[in-house]
């Protein structure tokens, strides 16, 4: 399961103890989203360092209830080039200190936003504390719907694996569900079965990597799509 910290961290001393009794009971991977007000290349050294701490606080949250992994949308290019604003955003990363969550990198939907896949494994490469998210919606969205085959996905997971190893595919954290798209990329979610993403593909190509981690539905659905996809992948 994962947590929204999307607008504001909603683990709190009143609650936390609550969720924790629930994880522990359950036995569930526990992640949180981080939040939408992360840029870590904003043009106001000020922000820049602002997003470092929502960063933190996400973690600390995290930590009080064994969560695992915080994912985030690193940040922006805004008018900078596509190198540096790598540089930008490595340079912030390499200052948060490990506190036994991950942080996890997820692959944007827009082409005005840093985090494709190159870039994220680069990163993940450089910083040890970072791990990757493939949003496989926010990909085929990026590229004006560019995974349609059982190919596209396969290639992914073999760049992934090529780049940083198989223990990068035995711990992947992923985001799937239908997505709306342009020609700038991604619009807002939709039910799977209402959108052209190809989740058979996507989940048969996991299961030929035999691909371990987390699996994240989102959508306007999510509770029927999540089933939707384990049923689906149950029949591989």
């Amino acid at each position: 399961m994962e947590l929204l910290f999307v607008r504001s961290i909603n683990v709190s001393d009143k609650n936390k103890d609550a969720i924790l009794s629930s994880k522990l009971a359950h036995d569930f991977y526990l992640s949180a989203h981080g939040s939408y007000y992360i840029n870590l290349n904003a043009e106001a050294e000020k922000l820049q360092q602002a997003s470092v701490e929502r960063i933190l606080d996400g973690v600390e949250a995290l930590a009080k209830v064994q969560g695992r992994s915080l994912i985030f949308h690193p940040g922006y290019y805004l008018k900078s080039s596509m190198s540096d604003a790598y540089s930008s955003v490595r340079n912030n990363l390499s200052l948060l200190p490990y506190r036994g969550v991950d942080y996890r990198l997820e692959t944007t939907g827009k082409g005005t936003q840093f985090g494709t896949i190159e870039e994220l494994v680069a990163l993940c490469k450089e910083i040890s504390s970072c791990k990757l998210c493939i949003d496989f919606a926010h990909v085929h969205a990026r590229n004006n719907g560019s995974l349609r085959s059982y190919a596209d996905f396969a290639g992914i997971l073999q760049f992934v694996s090529d780049e940083l190893g198989r223990a990068a595919l035995d711990d992947l954290h992923i985001h799937m569900g239908g997505i709306e798209y342009g020609v700038k990329g991604e619009r807002n979610h939709l039910p799977l079965q209402e959108s052209d993403f190809n989740y058979v593909a996507c989940l048969q190509a996991l299961k030929d990597f035999d691909v371990k981690g987390c699996v994240i539905c989102e959508g306007p659905k999510v509770e029927h799509d999540a089933l939707l996809l384990k049923r689906t992948y149950e029949k591989f």
